[in-house]
Parts: structure tokens; C-alpha cells; sequence
């Protein structure tokens, strides 16, 4: 459960620190004193998606610490690498004013992705969103899948889907008319004939031009050759470097004897005369060996001059080129092989078809399974949030899709409902009223999260629309719920709030001309006062501090009885 939330810099709270107890835990106030700051405050500690807007203005950063107790993940803590301290674990993100973040699990860092899938091993927040997500048939088969723990038969479909996919692909791409066949042939044998004509070898262009680079600068190269030559070797009235060298390493070895300095400095001498007569010898034999001709640079050039026709057509380099006619030759030999090849993968086809129909038709059991389990659920729900005479049914009709399957299975899947005895089962957005529609969705979030595993659940003002001796139902629904998990709610409803373990008011005020927000723990007092504002409104008078009291007494009572 959430134990501990630390809020710093979040929009309009400037500091807050809340202590959650186990049970059922409300925050209520006025709109626009920061109840739903909180609520983001924890989303982002949990790694949810979040915008440097939420950093408090003047601020550098904002940093939300939430500390988590009871049962922790330890098994997503242990193949992550972040051993478990103790039986409390502490997540913190702190988010700068660029827009980057730091998140860390018991002061170790992490990613965002990682927190993210870490906080939702934790706890699910349920907000005003999740009624549209319910008007969206395309989001039934989601919440069926999850109710009836469908995960290893959708992936076992879905690999086998995708094998027929592919093979559907392949297939279209070798089928073609017969004209565009034979244009297509006769366009790749032209363009193999060229480049096989041409001889291409892996990486000459680069060595023809570094030739054609050394044969344009000959004169040049060959006059510095020959000084060099001179300098080392000398000529026929000169002594090159090499023989002075050689005389002055003779000179002092004929004295070395008389000191180390000097046996030192021979040595010296004689390696430096080793170094020069290699320096000699390379300069000699590249003379030798360097052969120049203008009819060389011709070809050359003649044959840069092929290559560069050929890469405007074929690639930017040579290894593009021949990686280009590997391609053309495995494209005409598919082309040429293509009826062949065609009445394989249609073979091939043809199996996996069978194979995706029969996991799709083993999917489509359990979800109907799943979908009779979730109708008595979720109808035995609604009964105890005052729609007795409801009936909420899963529809199931064929896909659309090709061979009647796409990649989400077999069927499409819709939810009907029926809220008065008498009318006809009609699409849920058809026919659902603001206020049903939330115990509707309070009914499916509560079936989904009985065998999740999450220890603590947020609803986020979940109870628009709903008022009366409704609003009464969904406060004792929360209150059972709460009975096997953590419950946080924000709401408006004094029926809601009267019925929490623990109860928070969040007020906005000032101070020093900046708006801060305030988040306190009510007394019994206090409760009866913020529940008489929420029944009265900003006048409280003693009539409506005795309704709130009657509010808190029938709360105690149910909670007695349950």
C-alpha cells in the first residue's frame, strides 16, 4: 500500500507530505484547490507520462517521493537488479525544469520505462478518462482479455497470425502480370549484364584514386625522391648524410674508450647511422620501382570514368555496386522460380491458416467462457450499486477481417446493456447515462482488480453524475472494496467521503502574493464540517453540521455491519 507521499514543487503545492493509512482514504475540497495535483503527483511517481508545466513556476525542479509498504514485487525487484530493503520500498522522480527526469527505487537509479512498469505492479489509478474508454468498443476486448487472463492464448494466436501474415506478403510479392514480369526481367538482365561486364572488385575505386592521385603529382614526387636521394646518399663530388654519420660514429668510437659519456654517444651515432641506411634504402627502391607512363593515367581515368557512370545508376561505392548485383541476381532467380515458389508458400500458407484459425477458435472459447463469468460479475456488482434490473452482455461477432481474423483474434467484441426491465440490449454508449456509466465502471475496475495483485487503488473524481441513493451505493461499493485493498478517492460526494477510514482536505490559500496548496488529516470535527460544505456548500449552518454528523453515524453503521 502507499504509505507515504512527499510532494514538492507540483504545480500549486509547494510542499506536502501525506501519510495514507490502509483502508479507504478520500480527498475532498473545492474545484481548483489541487485534489487532482495529487492524484498527478502520484502518477508521476509512478512513472506516467508528465510535462515540465507540472514544475511549481519559480522553481527549478519538482520531486515526488512515494514510499510503499505490505507486499512489494519482489520478483520484478529481483530480475531488475534492485534488491528489496526491508518491507518498504521508496520511489522518487524528480523532474527538472528542462524537462529531464531522475527516478530512483530505494535511492537507486532507474528509467522512466522501468519505474513505470514498476509502479503499475503497485498501484492503478482509475480517472474521469476510463468512463470514455468504456464508450469505445474498441477498448471491450482489452478489459475481456484482462478479465479472463487470456495473455498466453492471444500471444500463441498472434505468432501464428503474424506467420500467416507474412507468408500472405511474400506471396503478393512475387505475383505479378505476366507484361510486368518479363519488363521486370529484362530490366534486371540488362542492369546484371552491365555491372558483371564492368568487373568490379571491392574497394578499387578507392585505390584508383589514390594511384590516379600519385601519377598526377609524378614530377613532383620524383624530384623530391631525388633530392632526398642526394641528401642521404650523395653523388659523385658530395658525401651523402649517411657517410658523415658513418665518419662521425668512427671518430668517437675511437676515442669511447675514454669515458662512458663518450661509448654512450657511439652508441647513439651508430643507431642513427642503422636508421639512415634504412631511410636510403626505401628511398632507392621506391625510385626503382616507381613506373610511370602516360598511358597508364589514361586507363585509369578511363576506368574511374566506368565507375562513376556505374554509381550514378547502381550506388556511391563499388561495395554498393556489388551488393546491388547480388540483389538483381537473387530478384531474377526469385522472378524466374516464382510459380514455383508461389505453390510452396501457398502450401505454407495454406498450413499456417489452419493453425492461426485453430488458436484463434481456442482464444475465442475462453473469451466466451471469460465474457459468461464477467456478465454474472458484473451484473452481481451493478445490483449492489442500484441497478438491480441491469443486464451488461458481451456481443460477439465475426471479424471483418480477412479469412475472418486480424491480429487481435476472431471476433469483435462489444459490450450491450440493458438499464430498465424492458428495453432492448443496446451498445453501452448508446444508452448509458452520465451516472451509469460511472457504476458501471466502478463494477468492471472492481471485477478486474479482484485477482491482480495490486495492492491499492485511486479513483479520480469516478463518481460524476452519480447523486442520491446512488452516490450512497457507490460510497458502501468503495468501502467493501476497501475491505481487501488500499482505496484512495477524490471526490465531491459527502455520502463518498463520509464513509472513509481517513479523510484529507485539500485547500488552496496564499501567502507572500503566491498561491499554495494545503493537504490536512480531519478530526472528527473537521470531517463534520467539510462534510457539511460539501452538502451546503461555503454557508455551513448547525442544520447542515447535523446532516453531516447523521452522514458520519450511518457510515459507522455500515462499516459495524460489514
Amino acid at each position: 500500500m502507499l504509505s507515504l507521499l512527499h510532494i514538492e514543487n507540483i504545480a500549486i503545492i509547494e510542499s506536502a507530505d501525506i501519510s495514507f493509512d490502509s483502508g479507504f482514504n478520500v480527498l475532498t475540497g473545492e474545484t481548483g484547490a489541487g485534489k487532482s495535483i495529487v492524484i498527478d503527483a502520484i502518477s508521476a511517481v509512478l512513472g506516467e507520462r508528465t510535462s515540465r508545466e507540472l514544475v511549481r513556476t519559480g522553481a527549478k525542479s519538482a520531486v515526488v517521493n512515494a514510499v510503499f509498504s505490505g507486499a512489494l514485487p519482489l520478483k520484478w525487484m529481483e530480475d531488475n537488479g534492485f534488491p528489496a530493503d526491508g518491507e518498504e520500498l521508496m520511489l522518487q522522480r524528480e523532474i527538472q525544469g528542462d524537462g529531464r527526469n531522475t527516478c530512483r527505487v530505494n535511492g537507486r537509479p532507474l528509467t522512466v520505462s522501468q519505474l513505470r512498469e514498476l509502479g503499475r505492479q503497485l498501484l492503478n489509478i482509475h480517472g474521469q478518462h476510463d468512463g470514455q474508454q468504456l464508450l469505445d468498443p474498441d477498448c471491450h476486448l482489452g478489459y475481456l482479455d484482462s478479465f479472463g487472463k487470456t495473455g498466453p492464448l492471444v500471444e500463441d494466436y498472434c505468432a501464428a497470425y503474424r506467420s500467416m501474415a507474412d507468408l500472405r506478403k511474400r506471396i503478393a510479392g512475387l505475383e505479378m502480370d505476366e507484361a510486368e514480369r518479363s519488363r521486370r526481367v529484362d530490366t534486371l538482365e540488362f542492369q546484371i549484364r552491365e555491372l558483371e561486364r564492368a568487373e568490379l572488385k571491392p574497394g578499387e575505386d578507392e585505390e584508383l584514386d589514390a594511384r590516379k592521385m600519385l601519377l598526377r603529382s609524378s614530377g613532383k614526387l620524383m624530384e623530391a625522391i631525388q633530392e632526398a636521394q642526394f641528401a642521404l646518399s650523395g653523388g659523385d663530388d658530395n658525401q651523402g648524410a649517411c657517410d658523415l654519420i658513418s665518419e662521425a660514429e668512427g671518430a668517437v668510437r675511437s676515442v669511447s674508450r675514454l669515458g662512458p659519456q663518450l661509448d654512450e654517444l657511439a652508441e647513439k651515432l651508430t643507431a642513427l647511422r642503422y636508421a639512415a641506411d634504412d631511410a636510403a634504402e626505401v628511398v632507392r627502391d621506391f625510385a626503382d620501382e616507381f613506373d610511370f607512363s602516360s598511358d597508364e593515367l589514361d586507363q585509369l581515368e578511363s576506368r574511374l570514368d566506368v565507375i562513376y557512370r556505374l554509381k550514378k545508376k547502381y550506388g556511391p561505392t563499388v561495395a554498393d555496386m556489388i551488393d546491388y548485383l547480388e540483389r538483381s541476381r537473387a530478384e531474377l532467380e526469385q522472378i524466374q522460380d516464382a510459380d514455383d515458389t508461389i505453390q510452396r508458400l501457398e502450401k505454407e500458407l495454406e498450413k499456417a491458416r489452419k493453425e492461426a484459425v485453430k488458436r484463434g477458435a481456442a482464444l475465442t472459447k475462453a473469451r466466451k467462457k471469460a465474457a459468461d463469468n464477467l456478465q454474472k460479475r458484473v451484473q452481481e456488482e451493478l445490483r449492489q450499486l442500484d441497478m438491480p434490473k441491469v443486464q451488461f452482455v458481451t456481443r460477439f461477432d465475426p471479424n471483418p477481417g480477412q479469412d475472418g481474423m486480424d491480429d487481435t483474434g476472431m471476433d469483435q467484441i462489444q459490450f450491450l446493456m440493458s438499464a430498465n426491465l424492458g428495453e432492448a440490449l443496446k451498445p453501452i454508449q448508446k444508452v448509458a447515462s452520465g451516472g451509469e456509466l460511472a457504476r458501471i465502471m466502478l463494477a468492471l475496475k472492481n471485477v478486474l482488480a479482484e485477482d491482480d495483485g495490486i495492492g491499492s487503488l485511486v479513483f479520480d473524481e469516478v463518481d460524476t453524475g452519480v447523486s442520491g441513493r446512488a452516490a450512497q451505493k457507490v460510497a458502501e461499493k468503495m468501502a467493501d472494496v476497501a475491505q481487501r485493498k488500499q482505496v484512495l478517492c477524490v471526490t465531491h460526494l459527502p455520502q463518498i467521503a463520509a464513509m472513509a477510514d481517513t479523510h484529507f482536505s485539500v485547500e488552496k490559500g496564499e501567502k507572500k502574493g503566491r498561491t499554495f496548496t494545503n493537504v490536512a488529516r480531519l478530526d472528527k470535527e473537521g470531517r463534520v464540517e467539510e462534510l457539511a460544505r460539501l452538502i451546503g456548500g461555503a454557508a455551513v449552518t448547525d442544520v447542515l453540521r447535523q446532516s453531516a454528523s447523521e452522514l458520519l453515524e450511518q457510515a459507522e453503521e455500515y462499516h459495524k455491519k460489514s
